[in-house]
């Protein structure tokens, strides 16, 4: 029987019973802990490590046998991946992006399972080897102050070879092999995807359809098809008018516009009443104007809401989104909101019959700035 009360004087009072509670540490001699005869068991490395828990060589192998498993299924989901982008290949031109709703869905479940398969065979094999292959340390260090000492940032790249060798990176074969097996479609896969990239937009955001002597007519007539083009004699000081380009029908476009180029081109028309353009308008803006005609881009210079509507008392263009106001009677320029550029403006003038035309294309790029938003402006 072990007698733990070796201090029987206790009436002195000199130090109590030495009596260890729990588990003795290693230091104390209570506990072995099983080391390796590799010298990097010792961990020289900037980080002291207390206690190092060395898995069983079993355990180990076992564990790099299940994640060069999951690895090679990573490997082969990825080029399932691979396979599948090619076994559903783009309609020929001018097609239906997705011909088929059913072969859509066929694509759809290929893609995303050969992807997500390969995802989860790379993260359930890397999972298998942190926690059956690596050795796991009990470490504890104080907060050194930063930056880090010549002497560690000597140590550093030993304590890094060190470390990979203790993972098992540089001493098994099998797993890091079919880790980098693994990698290789999913590294693959951007340069295969290149293939679905349009061409590069060059100025095409800062061009639109409209160009000279091209008509307008009222949003919405289009696609009624009462295309009757604008006459000046349509609109009545102080009276507005929402219009599109006239462009003809097209089997691809029946209603002429694509829903892209009716997001781009649409203008409002105003009738400002005689003397009523404010001092702000330049001589090149007076010159865009017909009559007391003056068109603007409707697309908001914030964020590309349609400013709809107009109060034609003050001449204030509202955009109901964000409460951006522009002055229509001094070049659309803006008086409140969060937009930071007037509405562009659109040169008009007439045809021999008196038909609203366009002159030209607008005097900026519609809707929100994109060209100069490093600069804040």
């Amino acid at each position: 029987m072990t007698d733990n009360n070796r201090n029987h004087d206790s009436e002195t009072g000199a130090e109590g019973p030495d009596r260890v509670l729990g588990t003795p540490t290693s230091a104390e001699g209570g506990r072995v802990v099983t080391r390796t005869a590799d010298p990097h068991e010792d961990h020289e490395g900037p980080y002291p490590a207390e206690e190092t828990h060395v898995r069983p060589e079993a355990m180990q192998r076992r564990g790099e046998r299940v994640a060069a498993l999951w690895f090679t299924v990573a490997f082969l989901a990825g080029v399932g991946f691979i396979v599948a982008y090619f076994l559903f290949p783009n309609p020929p031109e001018g097609e239906p992006a997705i011909g088929d709703p059913q072969v859509g869905q066929w694509a759809n479940m290929a893609l995303g399972g050969t992807l997500a398969l390969a995802l989860f065979g790379i993260g359930a094999g890397m999972t298998v080897w942190a926690r059956q292959v690596m050795p796991h340390y009990e470490v504890s260090s104080p907060y050194d102050e930063l930056p880090s000492s010549p002497k560690e940032k000597s140590s550093f790249s030993d304590f890094f070879m060190r470390s990979a060798d203790e993972s098992g990176f540089t001493k098994r074969p099998l797993m890091r092999r079919t880790l980098l097996l693994a990698m290789a479609p999913l590294g693959l896969a951007p340069i295969v995807l290149l293939r679905d990239t349009g061409p590069l937009p060059g100025d095409t955001l800062k061009h639109t359809l409209w160009e000279p002597g091209m008509h307008m007519v009222v949003e919405g007539a289009h696609r009624t098809g009462d295309n009757h083009w604008i006459h000046q004699d349509d609109l009545e000081p102080g009276s507005m008018i929402s219009a599109l380009p006239y462009v003809e029908p097209t089997e691809e476009h029946p209603h002429g516009l694509s829903l892209n180029d009716q997001a781009k081109t649409v203008i409002l028309l105003i009738r400002m009443p005689d003397g009523e353009f404010g001092p702000d308008m330049t001589r090149e803006q007076l010159n865009w104007t017909h009559n007391g005609i003056v068109a603007y881009s409707k697309i908001c210079t914030h964020v590309g809401c349609p400013a709809a509507l107009y109060e034609k008392g003050s001449h204030r263009i509202l955009c109901p989104c964000h409460q951006s106001t522009f002055d229509a009677a001094n070049g659309a320029k803006v008086v409140f909101g969060p937009a930071n550029r007037p509405l562009p403006q659109l040169p008009i003038t007439v045809d021999d019959e008196g038909y609203l035309v366009a002159d030209g294309d607008f005097s900026e790029a519609v809707g929100p700035t994109f060209w100069d938003a490093q600069r804040g402006n």
